[in-house]
């Protein structure tokens, strides 16, 4: 049976004031499961998980804002999300324990009328820099899952993205692979059991992001990680079989210096995968965030514009003779207000500024535009580009 706590209960089982309750039900971040006719808020099990995860990222720094966006959805599993609030407690207290070490060193240097080594100190600038980096890759790492999550959740095709991405990519025996920008490895993830013997390795930009994707795979056997740009591939001549791009390139500072080293690593008639979308890919949320602010933009560039699927060809035929685009027929339909709104603040744009101010009247903007169900159109597909 279910068990519900009333507001002071919850406040004092969970060592916060009423007042911390009522201003986060205020602004939406926690609401009570149920409210009974005479007012009082009443709370269970899930609200205690919840009010955990709000605590516990709090404290490791990030801001309500970030929270919001982070607890709105629960797509994420709560196994997944402790696991990431673990590692970086963890790096936390590696943090603390440096500079207590330094503090000591500095102390040391003091008594014994020495002069101060200012080099230890500046590393705890770097070190606490570092601490803010892994604060925003747990923030982007959360914000793909919760992306991911939509896609799975409720497309139209029962032939997934991941599920189709790896069928396009006839993967053999023996072949060496590289990922450029592996993301959180959920192509991998979604497609362990198709996997044959082969050399793969995935590689991303931040280091952060490669060491959340190993730990996502770490049940996988003879999988390479390495972290570096894609602008320079450390890597010999005609390496590789297959190289593989998935929603990477309009990222990428020069996209022309990557394809040129995709294509030096690239052994003769290998092949190189880059998947991207077009603008009218999701645009019916486009639509939605901006009928409600004109000013909302969900991407800080229109990434299609950098490379889509309208003018990808002609950037990739300078470098490939052999070029064939196929598109992944889909569509979404969604039914859930909170997995819609999760999506919208799990974007890259400046969306947050304009909603969470006022989340409850966006909640109920979306529920009486959406009402029983939206269907978003998907227009993604994949480039093949033989060397």
């Amino acid at each position: 049976m279910e068990h519900y706590y009333k507001i002071g209960q919850f406040a004092k089982m969970m060592n916060v004031s009423i007042r911390t309750i009522r201003y986060y039900d205020q602004i939406g971040l926690l609401k009570p499961s149920k409210t009974m006719s005479n007012g009082y808020r009443l709370y269970d099990q899930k609200d205690i998980l919840k009010l955990q995860k709000i605590l516990s990222l709090k404290y490791m720094g990030f801001s309500l804002e970030d929270i919001f966006s982070m607890t709105v959805n629960e797509d994420i599993p709560l196994k997944k999300s402790l696991s990431m609030q673990q590692r970086m407690i963890q790096h936390k207290i590696q943090n603390l324990e440096h500079i207590k070490n330094s503090l000591e060193k500095v102390q040391n240097y003091l008594e014994m009328n020495q002069t101060i080594d200012w080099s230890e100190m500046f590393k705890q600038v770097e070190l606490t820099t570092k601490e803010g980096e892994l604060i925003n890759q747990y923030r982007n790492s959360n914000n793909i899952d919760i992306r991911i999550g939509l896609h799975e959740r409720y497309s139209t095709n029962p032939c997934r993205w991941f599920k189709w991405l790896f069928s396009q990519y006839h993967l053999k025996e023996g072949m060496r692979v590289l990922e450029i920008g592996c993301g959180n490895g959920e192509l991998w993830a979604k497609n362990k059991d198709q996997m044959p013997g082969m050399d793969l390795i995935l590689s991303d930009i931040s280091i952060n992001m490669v060491e959340n994707t190993q730990e996502n795979l770490k049940d996988f056997n003879h999988l390479q990680f390495d972290c570096f740009d894609a602008q320079k591939i450390p890597y010999d001549d005609q390496s590789f079989d297959i190289v593989i791009a998935n929603h990477v390139l309009f990222y990428v500072e020069n996209i022309q210096a990557v394809l040129k080293e995709v294509k030096r690593v690239l052994k003769n008639e290998g092949i190189f995968y880059c998947s991207t979308y077009s603008g009218k890919h999701m645009k019916e949320i486009t639509d939605l965030v901006q009928d409600y602010h004109p000013k909302i933009n969900l991407s800080e560039n229109q990434l299609y514009e950098v490379f889509g699927l309208h003018n990808g060809y002609e950037i990739l035929h300078s470098f490939f003779a052999q070029i064939e685009l196929k598109k992944h027929e889909d569509a979404l339909f969604v039914d859930r207000i909170d997995d819609l709104i999760g999506y919208i603040l799990s974007c890259k744009g400046n969306q947050n500024s304009y909603i969470l101010s006022d989340f409850n009247r966006f909640h109920d903007y979306v529920d009486k535009r959406v009402g029983k169900g939206i269907k978003i159109t998907k227009d993604a597909g994949i480039f093949i580009c033989q060397k």
